[in-house]
């Protein structure tokens, strides 16, 4: 056996009305003054208050920063930040979808003083310390909770990622009843989000593959399989929230370590482009990125269909891993989404831009199971299209 590293989050608590907890862990963990993190969406859900409230009964006082945006920019985090600072908190609380926990995660280094954010990008370059931090997520999709990365827009259509341990928080509170508002649309994109993460864990080409985040990679699959359209046409099932919130978390641990690949790569320069949300972009080159793989590495696929479809366990080798790919691509249509890049209305001329875009992602496209070059994303974009 290779070895291999495994971190995760310090600790977890999961449950239906858990966000009750927030103040006595805060309190007790954290101090009397934190940051709390959100975005102007979840201040109308009445959420915020909950947890605003929540901790005022515990001791806690908590600045309030409710301006994250969707991708977030440098500006967002940065300004954060220095609120952060003024206010002289002891901790960061971030509440909400993974933009919000990853402004989170950056804030909670960047309100200490001794890092800046230019100089973080990349793997590793974030070497702390940092503010005690706590995540509490709202959607069942980024898994961003338990993840040492923070993905950034830095300029007009170009993201990067922050990846370092050390913006893994203390704590991840995960409370299923906080996702049962979401709509259909959000809960399907952000349910194969968390899928897509569990699959390119599972297939991942790094050295750092293990046996821990292959585990965990077929349990995440195994939960959202048998959940994900029960959660979208039926969103008060809090069976099958609670099996998406901990299935989306357990695909966040597992590329926490054993890091995601193509679907990802090609996924970004969409949003970048287009601002059309990270979940919905991997569904739109999911099935396509893993037609190309399965092509000369169908093994993983394989392994992992019966999982998510288990009567594709009377198949078998390419057969099986084909049949995946086109049931992946029935799951998204079923859960309601976009199929194609035409439905999102982006024109037909850009793709050769977006192939070169791809190409910067240098640091996913190195984990797929099959390399990519520049005219292979372009094809997969084509039949995308």
């Amino acid at each position: 056996m290779n070895p291999f590293i495994f971190n995760t989050v310090k600790s977890l608590q999961f449950g239906a009305g858990s966000l009750a907890q927030l103040g006595p862990r805060v309190r007790r963990e954290i101090g009397e003054r934190v940051m709390l993190i959100t975005d102007p969406g979840m201040l109308r859900t009445g959420i915020v208050d909950r947890a605003l409230a929540i901790l005022t009964e515990a001791g806690v006082s908590a600045e309030l920063f409710s301006e994250v945006e969707a991708d977030p920019p440098e500006h967002v985090i940065l300004a954060a930040a220095e609120q952060a600072r003024a206010a002289d908190v002891q901790g960061v609380v971030g509440l909400g979808g993974g933009s919000s926990l990853d402004v989170s995660k950056l804030v909670a280094v960047l309100a200490l003083g001794y890092e800046e954010l230019a100089t973080m990008y990349g793997v590793g370059n974030a070497t702390g310390p940092r503010l005690p931090l706590v995540l509490v997520p709202t959607t069942a999709g980024t898994g961003s909770e338990v993840t040492p990365i923070s993905i950034v827009t830095t300029g007009t259509n170009e993201k990067m990622g922050v990846v370092s341990p050390v913006i893994l928080p203390d704590l991840a509170l995960l409370d299923p009843e906080l996702t049962l508002g979401l709509p259909p649309h959000i809960t399907a994109a952000t349910g194969i989000d968390a899928m897509v993460h569990a699959i390119e864990a599972y297939a991942s080409a790094s050295a750092n593959n293990n046996p821990v985040s292959r585990i965990l990679a077929t349990q995440a699959l195994t939960l959202m399989g048998r959940s994900l359209l029960t959660a979208v046409h039926e969103g008060g099932n809090l069976a099958a929230r609670s099996d998406m919130l901990l299935g989306s978390m357990l695909a966040g641990q597992a590329f926490a370590n054993s890091p995601v690949a193509a679907v990802h790569a090609l996924a970004y320069p969409l949003g970048g482009h287009f601002h059309i949300p990270h979940g919905l972009s991997n569904a739109l080159v999911l099935p396509h990125v893993l037609r190309f793989n399965a092509v000369v590495a169908p093994g993983p696929y394989t392994e992992l269909a019966p999982f998510v479809f288990p009567d594709l366990v009377a198949l078998e080798g390419q057969e099986r891993a084909a049949a995946f790919c086109d049931r992946l691509a029935e799951l998204s249509r079923a859960s309601g989404l976009q199929q194609n890049l035409r439905a999102m209305s982006i024109p037909e001329g850009i793709l050769p831009r977006l192939a070169r875009d791809a190409m910067n992602q240098t640091r996913l496209l190195v984990n797929n199971p099959r390399p990519v070059s520049e005219a292979d994303a372009l094809a997969i974009y084509r039949a995308a299209y």
